[in-house]
């Protein structure tokens, strides 16, 4: 009797579903991950994939993709045939991981010559029949690379591998299967002739939680907060893996996943969407159709309003909407409407494969004029202010009586004003749609009684422009997926005499205190900059010599203010060693009325408007700026809009510490790297949010929150912001917890979970290991691994904190100082109460916390030698829920040229080279990035009189000396030894030494091996010998310099 199978999720309409029920019980019994596995492949059969459960070898693969491709294409291949089509299209020897992304997504079409002659196009995928491709699921693959590996289940489309999924037992910590894929990246996924260089796509489970992300070289995407759960549309996850199998794993889904929803752009970095990101494509192209149809076009009720809060990636969804609108037939043109601000270089090179001439930062619209006569271009890619030169100089356009769609990329700033009534004027059949992280709502009144203030200022609301809210992502959505931070706001009270003004909430007095300038006494502006300079390190993660941290802004009520903070902030550090790097922007801002409570005045790129005096300012601080970077930029148009694109770019890249901004990059600005906002401003609502989401991009474990420092007590305005802009609970989802709940512990009120303190951490830690050296069980290393992990982990949120910034200063106080303990005081604020309160806290000694993260180190490096050794002793103790902190051990590296100066200071007071090797030894042993030069840097001691060496400089400059000295020599003795091609292995070893990492990926590794056939038993072995001394050498003389 055969059983039919029923679909669990079905829709007619969408892949990210408005509801899902969950039809199964889970088993009482333990399942191991072997059970994990044969019921993951058991679903998927029953969901109409076809398991292979002999395809376990590349050759069996290959013949596979032989067949699939065959049916696909309608083909029959002979021999010669296939082997020509796999050398010369399928599988090059040159081909790189991208380049194979490539052949997925623009290149899967190639023009095949048959032995006869014949050219055929050779499908890899069919993206307009998308149930035309096969899907095929296999498991336990074998393939080596430096290293032999297993993976767990793979799923082929048309024979290739696009999508690897990595189980962990149910209990096991889900980053282990996170970090087994980056594992098998590095040893054999991207080995030479390895198909699974196509992968797009990896799926992780612990059977509890589930997440996908794309496949991509990119190391800063290339991190765990980059990896995301499936989701119904209401944004409730599906975190279960049969949950997800029945979701995303159907078959119609991951097509659309694989083939319409991921973007390779044109940094070749592959982008794989979001669940939200999807369904509101989907929406605004289902209102598209139902709107045509019904014949309802130019009305708000044919559009809609997508709203998605800042930083959770609007542009992408907003470009993927316009470029698959452009594939409805009956869409004459979609016009891309994005502000001319937030067109930096790269999202201009972007937008310009698609829409040549439309965005170039001019406001002439020649370009424009030509891109809507050509009929093979449907997509327009334009600024708002362009479009409306266009409609007010062109009374009579073809394009006015097409089918249209307009997608506003912030329609925050283009919903209202001159455009939008031009835009209703000219054009007769459009639909319009926008997409805003802070829309305009009216007050939301319920049988007469005001439920919700709203920030309208007139009748205009983001709905009654654009119609219909047609999906959401709030602040608390994101937050709680990880996918933006929290906020940790403060309100800087350090300054008595202008607490009354600072505290001020009454608009009007506010306003009369900017305009008599009692917020800009010269007094002021010297307290808050000196509080910025001396908490700049602390509160960007600086603290540590040679650590790079982050940046921040400092956005102010004025370009008098900037005027005064660039000045005296400059001037406070002309005697520092090491200035701040700090520039500013600002422009001109109409004083126009504005549609919403707290919007920020638009700044134009026309500076020609401003008074003398400000124009004078921002000439001197872009004449510095030219000074410094040799750059060569003014403020007249052009000029300025390319030092916005030079200056944006520049802090993105933390050349610059600090930028000092008016209203300028408080709004569409995306930079990872910023952690920090000063504020000495009245935000408000929309204002406020864009603002502080300056600082919540999320980057690495060390950025937990964006930290806002605020000069003017902004409590009361944060709390009716993120409360209209969030849900009911969302004060507790969005602001970070308190120094006092972090010192002393909490309650999760999401997860209802206790969170101990630091306190309790600290006692435990000191407790339990007095000497971290002495611990030799395993069950001691794993408890003490997991322990001062959530030491790092708590340290690491509460260094944004003044008072622990304190509470570490007063660690190296000498009280028998009168003076030294009242500058103390007078530098962190504090009373005499204050100053008790510290002495009853215990923290465990500098050098006690650095043989702490020696023995972590210790550890990770034993446990990962224990991991890859063949002949592994048995063990009872399972280390999968530990998760070695390795982004905040690097956070708080310290870097070479600091460890050497410590040698200097340290060869002047102790009396033998033992135990400066000692000292030295637990110094770089503590160090992540400088534990593989620890033998050179004893040699270095041995073998140099130090006492001959004046001052620090020197011996930096005599370690490096001696360094290239012995790479160069080590170099000879490798080549030699293993008989390596001279030249290739010095080309080789140079590039990886600057890349600071060796790389099997490509042919060069094998470039440099001796003359040996690739069929020998041992060339295997062989290569696999030489890459990892290559990488330990590479480990051991990175940054160090010099010629090979």
């Amino acid at each position: 009797m055969t059983s039919k199978t029923t679909p669990i999720a079905e829709t007619p309409n969408y892949i990210v579903l408005d509801k899902y029920t969950k039809e199964w019980d889970a088993a009482d019994r333990y399942q191991s991950e072997d059970d994990l596995e044969r019921e993951l492949v058991q679903d998927l059969v029953n969901q109409g994939y076809e398991f292979l459960p002999s395809l376990t070898t590349p050759d069996a693969m290959m013949t596979n993709v032989r067949s699939q491709l065959e049916r696909l294409n309608n083909v029959t291949f002979s021999g010669d045939e296939w082997k020509r089509f796999v050398e010369t299209y399928l599988d090059k020897p040159s081909d790189s991981i991208v380049d194979k992304t490539r052949k997925i997504h623009d290149d899967y079409i190639h023009d095949f010559v048959f032995d006869d002659g014949r050219i055929q196009n050779i499908y890899l995928v069919d993206k307009k029949n998308i149930a035309r491709n096969k899907l095929q699921v296999i498991k336990q693959f074998e393939q080596v690379g430096t290293h032999a590996n297993r993976y767990d289940v793979t799923i082929l489309v048309n024979g290739l591998p696009l999508v690897q999924i990595e189980l962990k037992k149910r209990g096991v910590a889900i980053r282990e299967a996170f970090n087994q894929i980056h594992r098998y990246s590095k040893e054999s996924f991207n080995s030479e002739h390895s198909l699974f260089k196509f992968l797009q796509l990896f799926v992780i489970s612990n059977g509890t939680d589930t997440r996908y992300f794309a496949n991509t070289t990119k190391r800063n995407k290339n991190s765990f907060d980059f990896t995301m759960n499936w989701a119904r549309s209401d944004n409730e996850l599906i975190k279960d893996l049969k949950d997800f199998t029945a979701t995303f794993l159907q078959k119609r889904t991951l097509l659309n996943v694989l083939l319409q929803y991921s973007v390779f752009d044109v940094s070749d970095t592959l982008l794989v969407m979001r669940p939200y990101q999807i369904a509101a494509t989907e929406r605004i192209l289902w209102k598209i159709k139902s709107s045509f149809e019904a014949k309802n076009w130019r009305t708000p009720e044919s559009g809609g309003f997508i709203w998605h809060t800042t930083g959770s990636g609007k542009t992408l969804t907003s470009f993927k909407a316009a470029r698959l609108a452009t594939e409805l037939d009956f869409i004459d043109k979609v016009f891309f409407v994005v502000d001319r601000k937030d067109l930096d270089y790269q999202t201009m090179k972007e937008y310009q494969r698609f829409s040549p001439d439309s965005v170039n930062g001019s406001d002439s619209t020649a370009g424009l004029k030509r891109n809507l006569s050509k009929d093979d271009n449907k997509i327009i890619v334009t600024t708002i202010q362009k479009l409306n030169n266009l409609m007010k100089s062109e009374g009579d356009l073809p394009v006015y009586d097409q089918q249209v769609v307009f997608i506003f990329d912030e329609c925050h700033r283009s919903q209202f004003g001159e455009a939008q009534k031009n835009l209703k004027k000219k054009f007769k059949r459009f639909y319009q749609f926008g997409f805003t992280g802070t829309p305009i709502f009216g007050d939301d009144i319920v049988d007469g009684k005001l439920i919700r203030k709203g920030n309208a200022l007139g009748a205009e609301t983001t709905a009654s422009v654009f119609g219909c809210e047609l999906h959401s992502y709030v602040i608390t959505d994101a937050i709680r997926d990880e996918k933006v931070l929290k906020f940790k706001v403060d309100y800087n009270d350090v300054r008595p005499r202008f607490k009354a003004i600072e505290t001020e909430q009454d608009e009007k007095k506010l306003s009369a205190a900017e305009n008599k300038q009692a917020l800009l006494h010269p007094e002021r502006i010297w307290e808050v900059s000196q509080y910025i300079l001396n908490n700049f390190h602390q509160k960007t993660h600086r603290m540590q010599a040679g650590s790079s941290g982050f940046n921040a802004m400092f956005a102010v009520s004025s370009v008098d203010a900037a005027k005064l903070y660039y000045e005296t902030l400059n001037a406070l550090q002309t005697e520092s060693e090491k200035p701040l790097k700090i520039a500013t922007i600002f422009s001109f801002a109409a004083n126009e009325q504005q549609d919403a409570i707290g919007d920020i005045q638009d700044e134009s790129f026309d500076v020609s408007a401003m008074n003398s005096s400000a124009k004078e300012f921002l000439s001197a601080a872009v004449e510095d700026y030219n000074a410094f970077f040799k750059t060569n930029f003014s403020v007249d148009s052009s000029g300025f809009q390319n030092y916005y694109r030079d200056l944006a770019s520049r802090v993105r890249s933390k050349d610059i510490d600090l930028l000092i901004v008016v209203g300028m990059f408080l709004t569409g600005f995306d930079a990872p790297t910023l952690n920090t906002l000063f504020v000495d401003k009245n935000l408000r609502f929309h204002g406020l949010m864009q603002a502080f989401s300056r600082t919540n991009r999320i980057y690495d474990a060390t950025k937990t929150f964006g930290n806002i420092v605020a000069f003017r007590d902004l409590e009361q305005a944060t709390v009716d912001a993120i409360t209209l802009f969030g849900d009911k609970n969302t004060r507790n989802v969005v602001l970070e917890k308190s120094y006092d709940e972090y010192m002393n512990g909490f309650i999760d009120q999401e997860t209802g979970a206790a969170r101990r303190g630091f306190i309790d951490v600290v006692r435990e830690l000191t407790e339990r290991f007095p000497k971290p050296d002495e611990i030799v069980k395993e069950e001691d290393k794993k408890e003490f691994a997991k322990l001062f992990g959530e030491y790092l982990r708590v340290d690491n949120v509460l260094r944004n904190y003044d008072e622990f910034s304190a509470l570490k200063a007063y660690q190296g106080l000498d009280f028998t100082d009168p003076s030294a303990v009242d500058e103390f005081k007078q530098k962190h604020y504090l009373s005499d109460d204050d100053f008790r309160d510290l002495e009853a806290i215990e923290l465990p000694s500098d050098r006690a916390v650095q043989d702490y993260r020696s023995t972590y180190n210790d550890i990770r490096d034993w446990l990962r030698r224990e991991k890859s050794s063949a002949e592994q002793e048995q063990t009872n103790i399972v280390w999968d829920d530990v998760v070695f902190e390795v982004d905040l051990l690097k956070s708080q590296e310290i870097n070479l040229d600091y460890i050497l100066e410590l040698i200097f200071d340290k060869n002047k007071k102790v009396k033998s080279k033992g135990d400066l090797i000692e000292d030295a030894r637990r110094v770089i042993r503590g160090s992540l990035g400088n534990r593989a030069k620890e033998s050179l840097i004893v040699d270095f001691i041995n073998k140099t009189d130090l006492d001959q060496i004046d001052d620090k400089a020197g011996v930096i400059d005599a370690f490096f000396s001696f360094a290239q000295a012995e790479q160069r020599k080590e170099v000879e003795e490798l080549i030699r030894s293993e008989d390596l091609n001279s030249d290739a292995a010095r080309r080789y070893i140079s590039a990886s030494i600057k890349r600071e990492f060796a790389s099997e990926n490509g042919a060069d590794l094998n470039a440099i091996l001796p003359k040996m056939s690739p069929l020998n038993p041992q060339f295997r072995t062989k290569k696999t010998n030489i890459f990892e001394k290559i990488a330990a050498f590479v480990d051991k003389f990175k940054g160090v310099g010099g010629e090979l």
